[in-house]
């Protein structure tokens, strides 16, 4: 198959340096939702190492222009030209002001990239190249501008004018119209501009910095939602406070400003002063939100937040090191919600999402390194890679280095590139230079793409009380990179005794015994450490807090895993066992076609252990008894087997929670909560094991817990005992499932995102009725193609979130994907491809399977006027 010309491949080897600096630019907009005008005023500079470019390009896509200047003469026809990707002005002298004006039409732009309009409400989403679809300009990320911005438009419509920075001034126009001018003081890529023009009501707070500065804080949002904006008011607080006492970090503008759209790709954007939010990411409140949401609202805002020094005031150099903001980012969010919550949940849940979006990625065709080498749209390139997996290699810098090391790392990385677009390596070279310590070997992990597996011998001698544990790393072969070099890893590791007891830790050559925890580091890819005066044989306790992203495989029996599941006093490690217990019991199930029997397995005692143990973290103790999700254990297997799974993983839920039935419900009634709403730890951890013991009876017996949902649901005063229940009927197939999935509807189908999480429930019920459910769902009055929160809610859980429809033997689940696909990708191909990456493992399934979803993927490649973003997908899919 030919490739189309504009699906041309970009290398980070070809990265060039702009020719021109753009040192200022003056904006105006004058808002019409038809046809909005335009004119860019900028001052261009050759730089010295660009005196062999005559030309000046400037990025453009969609755009009419109505008129270019140079210098205050017009433009004649030859002077310049225009192309779908930009236009290239000839001859322009060293130093000159370009005006440009065009027209854009905000109404039409579906694409929700530039300037679209959102429920009335005039919005941008620039990151990565959707200013170009405003106006002609070098629209990358190293070209660093001051905005002045002036917006004009209709008083009645629009009594709201926002950009970034500061407002300079505010006045009346003729016919109804006024204008706002706003300022941004400091230097910024095009991807950071920001403007909102609409109606929209304020919530208004301030913050008071530790130097006394007052901050002034909005919120904006529709009037009807604005009272569900506190809790992202406090979380934005709370987020300021502690980017401060950690990271010396203090915000730098008098304004801080979020508005709120329903209509957005993205969760979040950190514009400068100006952030730009998905309402799903804003919006909370106890009867329509649950504890998760409220989390990831405090979450996002947060990361958000932290952007303003790490992907603002320091950028990327360009878009190849995306994961220089977005990692750094996230590992900071990372840091921030563990301090705010239950640092064992954090983790545990972090690591879940890795090792089954990040791991199943880095497996696929589509697997690339945190700092990848080519790409062809980079909205392709906003991954689970980037963002998580860069985060851990983010981790395993702190981890290398210590904490303090770290923050010396770190105030170095600012007072070197302040207001500066930066790679990867000046940020590990800060590293090195605040820590003094040489990271080069470490570096490789920036273009190494896959998950390193470590295989992992141990042997003990009683004779000579040594205990001697080997670690060979390989890393599979990957597109593009068949040869893989070995890693530095860190990992972190305990000694158990069998009655679970820690043991103190002595390498050889040490001369006393040191702490029941080492940090020890690989570098080859075999590497044997070997520890002394061990007196009775250890069950090993490794890569605690998951030190680092990789498989482990070592040989332990069920018994050493029951002692980790029951007593290892590292959080992710002991919930680590539970789930490598319960898989070798769901994947012998399937190999031996029949249900393991498991009263008196270790599985099960374990189970009863922890739930007779003192509950110190009832959130820890919710995460650490549910067992693994469909996602993990595909992975644990050559050739994924979709009935087979789902057979023993819903006979293996039913075993439980018929042997712990009485401890199911003890921990049910024990977690009926009578007081006050809240959000803080206890509270959420209770609502958390209240509602997993209560999954686990309809699991026992639907018919009779059945009630008991419903009575839990009935009566609820929030939305996570709400959703709770009405997930344990859906998930069991209790008979009162319609009858609740009907009122829950009618009491909530005025509030859209309760709506979405009620398409997202039918969506992952798992029967032979999936396929037909979405389509049905699909004709919902209530469900619109068009806004990215609903698609997601309905296609996008059905996609991930349920492997008996999605996978049916006959193809139709995998029809429905490659249709929507294709329907949705002349609207929004950003929403497009990101549905697509979910036929990226094809090859992991039987044959049959395999045929169909490749002939799905041909279908979508064979389509005449693909999008870039879903013609990279498809064909990567294919050819990986």
């Amino acid at each position: 198959m030919s490739v189309p010309a504009e699906h041309c491949t970009i290398y980070r080897s070809d990265y060039k340096a702009p020719a021109f600096t753009t040192e200022t630019v003056d904006l105006r907009f004058e808002l019409n939702p038809e046809a909005t005008i335009v004119t860019s005023k900028a001052v261009f500079s050759r730089l010295r190492h660009g005196q062999r470019e005559k030309d000046l390009w400037l990025d453009g896509n969609e755009l009419e222009m109505v008129s270019a200047a140079v210098n205050g003469d017009p433009l004649a026809p030859s002077a310049y030209e225009i192309s779908s990707q930009g236009l290239r002005i000839f001859g322009v002298p060293d130093h000159f002001d370009l005006e440009i004006i065009t027209k854009i039409a905000p109404a039409k732009n579906t694409q929700l990239s530039g300037l679209y309009i959102s429920n009335g409400t005039y919005c941008t989403q620039c990151e990565a190249e959707g200013f170009r679809r405003i106006t002609f300009f070098q629209d990358r990320p190293d070209v660093m501008s001051r905005y002045r911005v002036r917006i004009e438009a209709d008083k009645v419509s629009c009594p709201l004018l926002l950009s970034n920075g500061n407002p300079i001034s505010f006045g009346e126009l003729p016919n109804g119209s006024h204008y706002a001018i706003w300022e941004d003081p400091f230097p910024k890529p095009s991807y950071l501009f920001a403007l909102v023009a609409g109606d929209l009501a304020l919530l208004e707070d301030n913050f008071r910095t530790k130097r006394g500065r007052t901050i002034a804080l909005r919120i904006y949002s529709e009037y009807e939602n604005i009272g569900q904006c506190g809790h992202a008011m406090e979380s934005l607080k709370k987020a300021m406070r502690w980017d401060e006492e950690n990271f010396g970090l203090e915000y730098d503008l008098d304004l801080y400003q979020i508005v709120a759209v329903s209509d957005f790709n993205m969760g979040a954007m950190e514009n400068k002063g100006l952030n730009v939010f998905n309402t799903s990411a804003t919006l909370s409140k106890q009867d329509t939100a649950t504890d998760q949401d409220f989390m990831n609202v405090e979450r996002i805002i947060a990361h958000e937040y932290f952007h303003n020094w790490t992907g603002n005031r320091v950028t990327c150099r360009d878009w190849f090191q995306l994961t220089l903001k977005e990692g750094l980012t996230v590992f900071r969010d990372q840091l921030f919600s563990a301090d705010m919550h239950s640092p064992g949940v954090k983790r545990v849940g972090d690591v879940a999402l890795l090792r089954e979006g990040q791991f199943a990625e880095d497996a696929s065709p589509l697997a690339h390194a945190i700092r990848p080498d080519s790409y062809l749209e980079i909205n392709n390139f906003y991954t689970r890679t980037v963002y998580d997996k860069g985060a851990e290699v983010i981790r395993m810098i702190h981890t290398l280095v210590g904490a303090r090391n770290f923050r010396k790392g770190m105030d170095l990385y600012f007072a070197r590139h302040d207001g500066q677009a930066v790679t990867c390596d000046d940020f590990v070279d800060a590293m090195e230079g605040g820590s003094g310590i040489d990271l080069g070997h470490f570096r490789k992990w920036y273009g190494q793409a896959g998950t390193p597996v470590l295989t992992v011998s141990k042997q003990y001698d009683a004779d000579s009380r040594i205990y001697r544990m080997t670690f060979r790393q390989t890393t599979p072969p990957t597109p593009g990179q068949a040869h893989k070099e070995a890693l530095q890893i860190p990992i972190r590791l305990g000694l158990l005794s069998r009655g679970g007891d820690t043991i103190p830790l002595q390498l050889q050559g040490e001369i006393e015994r040191g702490t029941h925890e080492r940090l020890i580091q690989l570098s080859s890819e075999q590497d044997t450490f070997t520890f002394v005066n061990v007196d009775t044989e250890p069950v090993p306790s490794l890569l605690r807090g998951f030190s680092a992203p990789v498989r482990l495989e070592i040989e332990l029996d069920d018994t050493e895993l029951e002692i980790l599941f029951s007593y290892d006093t590292d959080e992710f490690s002991r919930w680590d066992a539970g789930q490598q217990l319960a898989s070798r019991i769901v994947l012998t199930s399937i190999r031996t076609s029949g249900d393991i029997a498991i009263d008196g397995h270790p599985l099960s005692n374990a189970m009863r252990t922890i739930l007779s143990q003192e509950i110190s973290d009832p959130a820890f103790w919710a995460r650490l008894i549910n067992l693994p999700t469909k996602g993990y254990l595909f992975q644990q297997m050559a050739e994924i087997d979709v009935e087979g799974v789902d057979l023993a993983i819903r006979g293996l839920r039913s075993q439980l929670g018929r042997q712990l039935q009485q401890d199911w419900e003890r921990i049910y009634l024990r977690y009926q909560d009578n007081d006050d709403f809240e959000i803080s730890k206890r509270a959420i951890g209770r609502r958390a094991l209240k509602n997993t013991a209560l999954q686990y009876l309809l699991w026992a017996d639907s018919s009779y817990y059945g009630k008991w949902a419903d009575k839990q649901y009935r009566l609820a005063d929030n939305m996570t005992d709400r959703i709770g229940a009405l997930t344990a009927l859906t998930r069991s197939f209790a008979s009162a499932t319609e009858e609740v999935l009907s009122d829950f509807y009618e009491t909530f189908k005025f509030e859209p995102l309760v709506v979405n999480k009620w398409f997202a429930i039918q969506a992952m019920i798992e029967d032979d009725s999936a396929v037909s459910r979405v389509q049905r769902l699909r004709g919902h009055p209530a469900f619109t193609m068009t806004n990215p929160n609903r698609m997601r809610a309905l296609f996008g859980a059905f996609v991930m979130g349920n492997s008996i429809g999605f996978h049916r033997p006959d193809g139709a689940g995998y029809r429905l994907l490659a249709d929507t696909v294709l329907e949705v990708d002349a609207r929004n191909p950003q929403l497009a491809s990101r549905l697509l990456t979910s036929l990226g493992r094809w090859r992991k399934y039987d044959a049959n399977r395999q045929s169909l979803m490749k002939s799905e993927l041909e279908r979508i490649l064979a389509r005449t006027g693909l999008s870039r973003d879903s013609y990279e997908i498809a064909q990567k899919c294919l050819s990986g």
